[in-house]
């Protein structure tokens, strides 16, 4: 049995001891066969002597037998790492960053502790899955959705304090952003309740989310300052009808007012649902139609085999090109394309689409298509043509991205994601390509054609580029090193990563350096304060206890 660092083999042996009079010796996991589940399926380390591994796994059902956990850890200064559902995959997946780390698996703390259809919220427990919730709604006939992501298998609260994003409505659609109230484990093993949780008889903990006070919920995300366990969600009421439209301009620089655009209609909630981003004339399609694809089992896109367009683009790399924008207009191609979402009242998403239309009108030669008109709920058939986190309904269809498909005929063992974070505008999307494309083409990677982002947030767009890993150890440092200094490409130009995983977290914390890395330091100081002895999350997202900062340096 591995022994977390720091730690002597007859102390590692008490805790676990204790660990098993706590929860129950079948929820303490040391035997290599079960400390192997806690393996990051997709680790670019994978095989590498510096693998981030766990030494064990314990699994608490319950607030008490956390804070017990919590104070053996403490007692013996045993490095603990929460999970929800470990189904973190591209981020880390369950494994420590701190390798030898005992997981501390909150998969049995799965009760839904009420949904409220009056006010629209729920009160979950961290292994409470997006299915289970979802299906605890439809079950009860409530009029209620839940914004998940892609795919939906995760669990709220870890999603939520990973700060993950999904396709309703914007106040939802930021997953930690549409948390209301949690509960967290301190270090010391003390229970408290952040907003109006901490009044004794709170009547609105899941309705008012600051209380009185600094309002300090943000310090538990992304970070490892408590073990969260219970958090309130606000959930979006069924909308009485749906409605998509898509406009579609026709020239390269109409991208920059086609965004414009956007960002006005979304910003003041003309439009409120995930817009979509597309290039019919560069093959580049939109995420809901690539999702859906998954859906349908993973067909290929039908492209235009056009000799003269393949060359253009080849030509072109990514920059502006006056020949392609002559072929689109010669072929009435559209440039770019953007779907608009609408929930609400039949007649308001109608009027909301017009004025759309309206403003998009300004640019030369737009062209508009109709969506989809549903009303809701939907019915059966209409569930299986659409790509169903739109509808708050959680799929896996996405996570069969990596599985061998005629999309992909060569799958690799999985992928990690570098995620920068640009401005929401135009000419940020042509300068973030660049960058890319040129780092990209002196590092060897793959990703050299043009790229959209995606649109999860308003005020800020996010790229999402998918890093292979395979089964072989050398391919694998290469992909990251490659990654580490696309880090560094990104930072030099304003754009930092929003999420990572744990063996990148070091260096993307370091990149937000401001002022000597003052933020990094705060983080320290709450640390050393709060976590005294380091027992929680060490390492993650950059913040490492005292004792290993020292031992480092």
């Amino acid at each position: 049995m591995r022994v977390p660092p720091g730690v002597s083999a007859s102390d590692f042996a008490e805790a676990i001891k204790q660990f098993q009079e706590a929860v129950g010796k079948e929820w303490v996991f040391t035997s290599a066969e079960d400390v192997a589940l806690y393996r990051d399926a997709y680790s670019p380390l994978m095989g590498e002597p510096n693998e981030l591994v766990a030494s064990a796994a314990v699994a608490p059902d319950g607030v008490e037998q956390v804070q017990k956990v919590v104070k053996i850890a403490n007692r013996y200064k045993i490095p603990i790492y929460p999970v929800s559902t470990g189904k973190n995959l591209g981020y880390g997946g369950s494994a420590p960053v701190l390798s030898g780390s005992v997981v501390l698996d909150l998969k049995r703390m799965n009760r839904i502790l009420e949904v409220n259809e009056r006010n629209a919220y729920a009160l979950v427990e961290p292994g409470v899955s997006y299915f289970d919730l979802y299906r605890y709604i439809q079950e009860k006939g409530l009029k209620l959705w839940v914004d998940v992501p892609d795919p939906g298998w995760g669990s709220p609260i870890g999603n939520s304090l990973d700060r993950g994003g999904g396709y309703l409505m914007p106040q939802y659609r930021n997953h930690f952003d549409s948390h209301c109230g949690m509960e967290v484990v301190l270090a010391n093993g003390e229970v408290m309740r952040t907003g109006m949780g901490a009044l004794p008889a709170a009547q609105t903990w899941q309705e008012y989310k600051s209380g009185f006070g600094p309002w300090i919920d943000g310090m538990f995300s992304q970070s490892n300052f408590g073990v969260v366990t219970k958090m309130g969600f606000w959930l979006m009421p069924e909308p009485d009808a749906y409605l998509s439209g898509t406009v579609i301009v026709p020239r390269h620089d109409d991208l920059i007012p086609l965004v414009n655009t956007l960002n006005y209609l979304e910003n003041t909630r003309v439009t409120n649902g995930m817009p979509d981003l597309a290039s019919p004339l560069l093959g580049i399609p939109m995420l809901s139609e690539f999702a859906a694809r998954f859906d349908q089992g993973a067909t290929p896109f039908d492209r235009p085999q056009d000799a003269e367009l393949t060359a253009l683009i080849a030509k072109a790399g990514g920059n502006m090109s006056p020949e392609l924008d002559d072929y689109a207009q010669k072929k009435g191609i559209g440039y770019w394309s953007c779907k608009l979402s609408f929930y609400g009242a039949t007649k308001a998403n109608a009027a909301n689409w017009a004025y759309a239309k309206e403003k998009f009108s300004a640019i030369p030669g737009v062209k508009f298509e109709e969506g989809d008109v549903y009303k809701l709920p939907l019915t059966a058939e209409q569930r299986e043509k659409v790509h169903k986190p739109q509808f708050g309904i959680p799929s896996l269809a996405m996570f069969s991205i990596g599985a061998r498909s005629a999309m992909n005929p060569e799958p690799s063992t999985g992928h990690m994601w570098f995620s920068p974070i640009i401005p929401r505008t135009g000419e940020a999307i042509f300068e973030a390509n660049r960058v890319f494309a040129q780092a990209a083409k002196e590092l060897g990677l793959p990703f050299l054609n043009f790229n959209l982002p995606s649109t999860y947030w308003e005020r800020a767009f996010i790229f999402i580029f998918a890093f292979p890993v395979v089964k072989d150890i050398e391919t694998n440092k290469k992909n990251v090193a490659s990654f580490r200094k696309l880090i560094q490409v990104a930072a030099d130009h304003g754009w930092g990563e929003y999420r990572t995983a744990p063996v990148f977290q070091d260096a993307i914390m370091n990149t937000y350096s401001f002022n000597n890395h003052a933020l990094l330091h705060f983080h320290e100081t709450v640390k050393d304060a709060i976590d005294p002895n380091g027992i929680l999350s060490a390492g993650r997202y950059g913040i490492w206890p005292k004792h290993v900062r020292e031992a480092k340096s």
